[in-house]
């Protein structure tokens, strides 16, 4: 785990392909910019965390019936 406080405009690098822009915010939300290729999966976890209810919810449906 890497804990880092940044300024507007400062980026991160993960490995060599993906870029991470921090573009600013305030003290509820950060704005972020990732440039990666498009063969690398970007998803917020929010996104994955609903998909994989989602998926439970489908899959009890399918036993119920």
């Amino acid at each position: 785990m890497l804990r880092l406080s940044v300024n507007k405009n400062e980026y991160l690098m993960v490995g060599q392909d993906v870029r991470i822009t921090f573009l600013g915010g305030n003290e509820n939300t950060l704005k972020l910019m990732v440039d990666a290729p498009r063969e690398i999966n970007v998803a917020r976890g929010k996104a994955i965390e609903k998909r994989a209810s989602e998926k439970q919810l489908a899959e009890a449906d399918k036993c119920l019936a």
